[in-house]
């Protein structure tokens, strides 16, 4: 029942997807670096990922003996958390959902984490709640990340309590494959498939590339490490997708037999695979694409979490109307 407001997305290419799919009805702006947050419109819930760069507070007591700005104006300065954190304490938002990696909880040895969660909580004075979810509840792809909520006033959320579909009963990757059988005719109007519904060759890898991986797999198996390629079934759960998949496709290649060479998911696989519809529309070229695929969240994951947070905001809209009714009869 929401409806979007302002968008800020930096990537050319990635403007051109949302307003492909989501139109121009509210501000989409580029960097939101430069932008002052009392520029953006007034709204209930913040929605961000953000890079975890390095958290620098070193000099912080240097600078706070100096009366120098201090807090997360100082600790999280030269990350795009630090934008996070002055929008949502300019525009008070009713809640905000972060996502990152599941590392971000590691990273620098936890301070990083740490700082995000001490400005949150401390300095912003949310209650705040995160949990790492596997997407392969949703999708066939294991795919950690870790979410963190937020909610401005008291209320009973209990982000432990979403209950998550059975991880063993998750569905498999032949859910998001083209099934060359020639019953998906007109996908995408044949920029993946032919007319009789098979993948074009181009996603295919050449002999070239399939014996590079091969024999970099083979070195480093000797070596005692665990890098290589995914080779994956119709019956398998893939690896991670990550935005360097238009690179080679090593981390999930789809089999065509023993004695045939493997090929990369095509776009719209790619697209399934984080849970999108098939009418999402791809107006970038592949390798766009799978950028924008890899750096994707998982669409089913993000919706089960919103649905859970939905009553909590209703809760706190229906407070708000029934205060200001009271401060008009006052």
């Amino acid at each position: 029942g929401g409806a979007c407001v302002f968008t800020s997305e930096w990537n050319e290419f990635s403007q051109k997807t949302y307003r492909e799919n989501f139109g121009s009805d509210h501000p989409l702006v580029g960097d939101i670096v430069p932008y002052e947050a009392d520029q953006i419109p007034d709204h209930d819930v913040l929605l961000a990922g953000f890079p975890c760069q390095p958290f620098s507070i070193a000099g912080v007591s240097k600078k706070n003996a100096l009366g120098r700005p201090h807090g997360f104006l100082d600790k999280t300065q030269g990350t795009l958390f630090f934008d996070v954190a002055r929008i949502i304490a300019a525009k008070r938002p009713k809640a905000f959902l972060l996502e990152n990696v599941k590392n971000l909880r590691s990273h620098d040895k936890g301070r990083t984490f740490d700082t995000i969660m001490d400005v949150l909580q401390n300095e912003l004075k949310y209650k705040v709640q995160f949990r790492i979810i596997d997407g392969k509840h949703f999708v066939p792809q294991h795919r950690e990340r870790i979410l963190i909520v937020g909610f401005r006033d008291d209320v009973d959320f209990d982000f432990s309590a979403l209950e998550l579909p059975d991880v063993d009963l998750g569905p498999k990757l032949k859910t998001i494959l083209h099934p060359e059988d020639g019953s998906e005719w007109d996908a995408d109007g044949g920029r993946y498939i032919d007319a009789t519904g098979k993948i074009h060759d181009k996603y295919t890898l050449t002999p070239k590339l399939w014996q590079y991986l091969q024999d970099y797999a083979a070195k480093h198996r000797a070596a005692g490490n665990g890098f290589g390629y995914g080779l994956v079934t119709g019956n398998n759960v893939s690896r991670t997708l990550s935005a360097r998949y238009y690179k080679d496709g090593s981390e999930v290649l789809v089999s065509r037999g023993a004695k045939a060479r493997p090929r990369r998911l095509t776009p719209r696989e790619c697209a399934r695979l984080m849970g999108f519809p098939d009418d999402f529309r791809i107006p970038v070229s592949d390798t766009q694409a799978y950028k924008q695929f890899g750096n994707s969240v998982v669409v089913p994951v993000m919706e089960a979490v919103a649905k859970h947070m939905r009553p909590y905001l209703l809760e706190m809209a229906e407070s708000e109307k029934k205060t200001i009714k009271r401060n008009k009869a006052a």
